[in-house]
């Protein structure tokens, strides 16, 4: 038995036999691996024999081609709603009967070699543990100890609480849909010995290392799928959002390890470009302490706008390339046409230099925009000085909510004429790298006010994520569940919270 569970989570051995061997040995060998074989037998061959496929003589190609004709066809949604923890050896070869799993395979177009198979294999690892954790002979510590020696539990399953295909899911639980660029990023750590930073007559800094030589370099670490869009994404699924994003990407390997991370952030990659003989974007970070620079190459993508399935509540749309504007119009007709859709607006730089009167309509139908103050004086040309000057002029613009962030002072949020400030939350640590900061502290407000949560206990969360991914590389490491950020709530300083301004201080 333990074979074919082997076989269809590449499991390795000798680990994945023993572990099966001791969590059938703490039931007392009452047989609950063979009837979940039994179970995935009997789903695999009902949904073969609906798809008019005989299970004793069909091939893994052949099953894998139905399949995904049946989600073109629009009728395979229906008979794969059960199907969740299903997948079959065919031949040596493994068939996902998961729906995202199929969804995926027949939206990206993939062959059969390239199938994906990873949202049946963690659905599959769940259903085992929860299997044993229901018989009563078993303890939930001897559960999770074997079912770790086995290899089942996988740390990026920490954050996939599949239950269901997205289709299936409760409406209670909110939906954002994040827009916008999505890049790889190299990040160099470069020998401090070799680089140092000088700072010119106008205040300048400037990175240097010695040209026309080989300086070493301290070690290089490989983010995928990041940009200020995927990283609110991947923030929203972690706080517990149905999280989806609409994004372009290259038929390269750099964009087929990104649609990988993003499924086991158990992000909905439906609305994802792929664009044949394209190359992703792919971004060189060259860190020197916890500062960086970045090397950017923006390929050339056809941003085109896809529908939605189903009308997200919420659109967070950001950092995104001068070539879509197009695609902005689109977007704005869809939110027309969904009033009931809110726009949280976290600003680019090609957003900044077309200007507001160019997205005078997207500033318009914002529920809430994010930017620094310095962004703050470029868009609405009020003084630096006053913070309720610049909230004033970015409500004149059409948000109802607007929040400032003004680096080591804190950030600010404005909304129904009350002006609220909190400061930033302590490191526990120095940072080690600033990226993403910001996108996570403008993605963490609005996963709360999705959530329901008021804009109070918005702000106070925000910090939290932004002090918590700076203690690790890149934009997503140090992204936090919504159980993490309260808990360092709970233990927050007696001084961090929100006060309403009623005098203003700068």
């Amino acid at each position: 038995m333990a074979k074919f569970l082997q076989q269809v989570l590449d499991g390795n051995e000798p680990f994945f036999s023993q572990g099966m061997h001791q969590l059938e040995g703490s039931t007392g060998h009452a047989g609950v691996d063979t009837r979940l074989i039994a179970d995935i037998m009997h789903a695999a061959h009902r949904v073969m024999r609906q798809l008019g496929l005989d299970p004793a003589d069909t091939t893994a190609s052949e099953l894998y081609g139905a399949l995904n004709s049946s989600i073109r066809h629009g009728n395979g949604q229906e008979m794969l709603l059960d199907t969740d923890f299903v997948l079959l050896p065919l031949g040596g070869q493994v068939v996902s009967f998961n729906l995202i799993d199929v969804i995926e395979n027949q939206h990206h177009e993939l062959p059969f070699l390239n199938r994906i198979v990873s949202h049946g294999q963690r659905a599959l690892r769940g259903e085992i543990i929860q299997r044993y954790l229901d018989n009563p002979q078993t303890s939930q510590t001897n559960v999770y100890h074997n079912a770790t020696h086995a290899g089942l539990v996988f740390d990026e399953d920490k954050y996939y609480q599949y239950d269901k295909p997205e289709s299936a899911k409760s409406s209670d639980q909110p939906s954002i849909l994040a827009i916008g660029d999505i890049f790889t990023d190299a990040f160099i750590a470069l020998d401090e010995n070799e680089a140092h930073v000088d700072t010119d007559e106008e205040g300048k800094k400037w990175l240097k290392i010695p040209f026309g030589s080989k300086p070493p370099y301290d070690h290089v670490d490989i983010v995928q799928a990041v940009g200020p869009s995927p990283n609110a994404a991947v923030s929203f699924a972690r706080l517990g959002v149905r999280s989806g994003l609409m994004a372009f990407l290259g038929d390269d390997q750099a964009g087929r390890d990104s649609l990988d991370y993003l499924r086991r952030e158990k992000i909905d990659t439906s609305l994802i470009s792929v664009q044949k003989d394209t190359k992703s974007n792919y971004y060189y970070v060259l860190r020197y302490g916890a500062d960086r620079t970045i090397l950017v190459k923006d390929e050339a993508f056809a941003y085109k706008w896809r529908h939605p399935e189903t009308a997200p509540d919420w659109v967070y749309l950001s950092l995104i390339s001068a070539e879509s504007w197009q695609l902005h119009e689109d977007l704005l007709n869809y939110l027309d046409a969904n009033p009931d859709t809110k726009l949280a607006f976290q600003p680019g730089t090609f957003h900044f230099k077309w200007g507001t009167e160019k997205l005078a309509r997207v500033y318009k139908r914002s529920y809430i925009v994010v930017m620094n103050r310095e962004e703050a004086v470029d868009v609405t040309g009020r003084s630096y000085d006053s913070i309720k000057d610049l909230a004033d002029g970015l409500h004149e613009l059409g948000p109802q909510v607007v929040v400032i962030t003004d680096g080591p002072s804190g950030s600010y949020a404005s909304y129904d004429s009350k002006l609220l400030t909190i400061p930033n939350y302590p490191d526990p640590a120095p940072p080690l790298d600033r990226t993403g900061a910001g996108d996570a502290f403008a993605s963490t407000i609005v996963a709360a006010l999705a959530m329901g949560e008021s804009l109070e206990t918005a702000i106070k969360w925000a910090p939290i994520n932004s002090m918590s991914v700076v203690q690790k590389i890149g934009a997503q490491a140090g992204l936090l569940n919504r159980e993490e950020i309260e808990k360092y709530l709970a233990e927050a300083p007696s001084d961090y919270d929100a006060k309403e301004m009623t005098e203003e201080t700068n």
